[in-house]
């Protein structure tokens, strides 16, 4: 079957743009348990609850607030937030290239596989290979769904990966751990400790193979609900229908443009990189839209 493509745009590096199309390379492998109301079997939803009263409130007598200071709110009204969101620009703006081994693993949140479309394979694969040969990684900002993320654009084997990543304010530094200094007298190991233990890694040692390793919670729930389910103790639930999210499929085939900013070497993609790219500012009624698309959504994961 097909892969669904959920997000297009292009890569952007000085003059150089590849049309390209973002894939999820990840599914969800938990148990999803949901909620049912047991006397009549009824979906069991979100409700808008005051916690102090415990009574259900309308919509309309919401507002939200930042908590600045403990038990201190600044209320910001959907305008402003709104006009906070990021700007579209459906671009993959590479900011520079890295080497790949000085980022850590820490940072690398969300997947996703990264394939050409429009006419863009042989620039596409230009890219791809010159980052496996140099081992570098673009660092780029992306916007998705409203949200803008900072991501690495990182080669691997046929496919350019795009991997969302965390924020630097959000990985938290090492201070404060009891970690051993490498070196360190009293903590060094031994040269025949050393060798042990490097025995023991080889012994245990082998080809990545990610088939091999499952999720035995999910596993044992599974096999107790198929158990289930042919001995006919299943119950019927009516959920409620939902519309299907819409995307993008505006992207222009930038391939001429791409070849001229090849064949103007260096000198052409210099002069080009101090300019940075200004974004289209979006219309408000559609940043809106797409506000109140990203609440429902959050409001759903709540409710799961």
């Amino acid at each position: 079957m097909a892969s669904r493509t959920i997000w297009k745009g292009a890569i952007s590096f000085g003059l150089v743009h590849i049309p390209v199309g973002l894939h999820t390379a990840t599914t969800e492998s938990g148990v999803d348990f949901d909620w049912l109301d047991k006397r009549s079997m009824d979906p069991v939803g979100y409700k808008r609850i005051n916690k102090r009263t415990g009574k259900e409130i309308d919509k309309e007598n919401i507002v939200k607030g930042v908590e600045y200071e403990d038990g201190q709110y600044v209320i910001i009204s959907p305008d402003e937030i709104a006009d906070a969101y990021p700007r579209t620009t459906q671009t993959i703006e590479i900011q520079q290239f890295v080497d790949a081994a000085g980022v850590s693993f820490v940072y690398l949140e969300r997947p996703y596989y990264v394939a050409p479309i429009n006419k863009g394979q042989k620039v596409y694969a230009l890219l791809r290979d010159t980052l496996a040969k140099t081992g570098k990684i673009g660092i780029a900002k992306v916007v998705i769904q409203t949200k803008q993320h900072l991501a690495a654009l990182i080669p691997a084997g046929d496919a350019l990966v795009l991997n969302l990543m965390r924020w630097g304010d959000e990985v938290k530094s090492l201070e404060g751990l009891d970690l051993p200094k490498v070196g360190a007298k009293g903590v060094s190991p031994s040269a025949s400790e050393l060798k042990m233990a490097k025995m023991l890694v080889d012994d245990m040692s082998g080809e990545w193979d990610p088939e091999q390793y499952k999720d035995e919670f999910k596993a044992a729930v599974m096999a107790l609900v198929e158990k289930r389910a042919r001995a006919g103790k299943t119950q019927t639930v009516i959920e409620p229908q939902e519309e299907s999210p819409a995307y993008a499929d505006n992207v222009i085939d930038l391939t001429e443009l791409l070849q001229r900013s090849l064949k103007g070497g260096r000198a052409g993609a210099k002069k080009a990189a101090p300019r940075k790219t200004a974004a289209r500012k979006a219309p408000a009624k559609a940043v809106k839209t797409a506000a109140k698309s990203a609440a429902k959504a959050a409001k759903s994961r709540k409710a799961a």
